[in-house]
């Protein structure tokens, strides 16, 4: 059985605004194995990138606090780290690729200079070969005329060149856990089929991965197991094979027929109707309840914990807790995603 590299335990994080504190992460608790790919999936404003930034505890301040949990990585709680511990690991050890690179790149600095920082800062490597290694990167993530673009700003590259970037100085130097923030968004589809082998390569390395998308496509393609999050919570978690072929929450279900399918047999797309609460206004009880077409009394006066249905497979929903063979198949018998 593999070991745990990262354990998330009952992680909460909260932010102070002008209209009051909300919470975008509601003790959420997780973990990644040793070579591992787990996807953490849901719509916008779930709570998914900050528990990603929380991670690095990048979370900004004073508006944003950790109010309390665990995050253990190495065997160390990372939440319990002096900056010079955690600035030793960022990087190194745990690498992120942003959702917006635009913000995660500095506009006065070239690209080669910010490439090769974080190389020379945690490996004991000359400038020329901490170069060398940068443009090798640029050609890995298809940038064209690679030594070129070293010595250009970012503002000088199109949205998607900068987003190249930003994935190349998050793998290149090989860490043991990648964080991964809807790392193809601004990618065309050939581009982002080969950022997903390079992400699968690394596995080849021993490297983890937490990938975060709203995309099920690519967390059946990508992932082993995947963590769906709804309104800062965790509505299910499992391997692949049980969150597709049989889901325990009406969210994940919602998400599974909104993916379109190739089949001349396919059925017409369902969306999930309604919006993503928001974090002021959850209503009382379950907080998917008013988006969901199978809610009953209890939904409105009690909000569901993680039932355990086996195998790791767990799901906050009442449905679950009273019959744990509500649980619908959405896959024929057999299509299973082969390890």
């Amino acid at each position: 059985m593999s070991k745990k590299l990262l354990e998330i335990d009952k992680l909460t994080v909260s932010f102070e605004t002008d209209e009051g504190i909300f919470k975008a992460v509601d003790d959420v608790s997780f973990h990644v194995k040793n070579n591992e790919i787990v996807g953490l999936v849901g719509e916008s404003g779930c709570g998914k990138s900050v528990t990603a930034l929380s991670i690095l505890r990048l979370i900004p301040s004073p508006a944003g606090r950790i109010e309390k949990g665990r995050i253990i990585f190495g065997g160390k709680d990372l939440l319990k780290l002096d900056i010079r511990e955690m600035k030793a690991i960022r990087g190194n050890a745990v690498s992120m690729i942003f959702q917006e690179p635009a913000a995660a790149l500095s506009p006065l600095h070239k690209i080669g200079q910010q490439m090769i920082e974080g190389l020379m800062l945690h490996k004991n490597i000359s400038k020329k070969t901490a170069w060398n290694i940068a443009e090798g990167w640029l050609k890995k993530v298809s940038i064209p005329d690679a030594g070129e673009r070293m010595f250009s700003y970012p503002y000088q590259l199109s949205g998607g060149m900068q987003q190249r970037v930003i994935i190349a100085m998050a793998l290149m130097l090989a860490p043991d856990l990648v964080i991964a923030d809807e790392p193809t968004t601004a990618l065309d589809v050939t581009t982002q089929a080969q950022v997903f082998e390079l992400i699968k390569e690394l596995r080849q390395s021993h490297t983890s991965i937490l990938l975060i998308t709203h995309d099920m496509g690519v967390i059946w393609e990508m992932c082993d197991r995947a963590v769906v999050m709804y309104a800062s919570r965790i509505a299910e978690e499992g391997n692949i094979n049980d969150i597709f072929s049989k889901p325990a929450h009406p969210y994940t279900k919602g998400l599974l027929k909104s993916v379109p399918r190739l089949s001349t047999d396919a059925e017409r797309l369902t969306p999930i109707h309604g919006y993503v609460p928001s974090p002021f206004n959850y209503p009382s009880g379950c907080y998917f309840r008013n988006r969901c077409p199978q809610a009953f009394d209890r939904c409105k006066k009690e909000k569901p914990q993680l039932v355990d249905l086996g195998n790791g497979h767990k799901a906050a929903c009442f449905l679950a807790e009273k019959n744990k063979k509500l649980c619908i198949p959405t896959l024929e018998h057999g299509n299973e995603k082969k390890s």
